[in-house]
């Protein structure tokens, strides 16, 4: 087992001296660079394609905001709400999201390299096709989120619940389960490989790979 991640403070950040306060949504696409986004309501902005790089976001409600094919570069992500937000094809490397709800937020076709999830909530979130590599859920809850045809690689979920989330036709190499808290998934026929879970979890899940491979039991 390796050890779970630590989330980092403000404070923590490498980059954190460079910072400058905005308050301010933002509209149209635009390009920030080391900015400390706190206390905003972003639900109207509409900017997508926008670059965002070694930036903090701290008790931010990004709402309705449309943010498709945006760029999330070393950035941090502190008490943020992403209610129904529109980050489709969106690409995150290096990021890092602390006590953060994403909820009904639309994200399929996105990438995310090294990115690591800190107690936070997913409801409902679309990840479909996405390329998910390198990427820690720490002690989460995850319900009915959606891999669905996704590629995931170098996957885990230490202390988290996964409750309805589907991995049908989901590619997956080492998605390693054995440290999630609780198990409820949906998977199909050509997403069981590649998953790691341990012999008590190979027992609890057996009724759901049954029904992956299409196999009756009955007594």
């Amino acid at each position: 087992m390796t050890t779970r991640p630590t989330p980092r403070a403000l404070a923590d950040l490498p980059y954190h001296r460079h910072l400058t306060a905005v308050d301010e949504p933002f509209d149209d696409s635009t390009d920030l660079d080391r900015v400390h986004v706190t206390g905003a309501e972003l639900s109207t902005s509409d900017a997508p394609a926008s670059s965002f790089s070694e930036c903090a976001f701290s008790g931010v409600g990004f709402g309705t905001a449309r943010l498709a094919r945006s760029h999330f570069t070393d950035v941090w992500l502190n008490g943020c709400r992403l209610v129904g937000t529109d980050l489709t094809d969106s690409t995150w490397f290096d990021a890092e999201l602390v006590n953060t709800v994403l909820a009904g937020t639309v994200a399929y076709d996105s990438t995310l390299r090294r990115v690591t999830f800190h107690g936070c909530k997913l409801a409902s979130v679309n990840l479909r096709g996405g390329r998910i590599t390198d990427v820690v859920f720490a002690d989460c809850a995850l319900e009915e989120v959606d891999f669905g045809g996704a590629t995931l690689t170098r996957v885990r979920f230490p202390g988290s619940t996964l409750r309805d989330v589907r991995f049908d036709d989901a590619t997956m190499d080492r998605v390693d389960l054995r440290e999630a808290a609780d198990l409820h998934l949906r998977l199909g026929p050509t997403s069981l490989a590649g998953l790691v879970v341990d012999s008590a979890q190979l027992v609890a899940l057996a009724p759901t790979f049954a029904r992956a491979l299409g196999v009756t039991v009955t007594d």
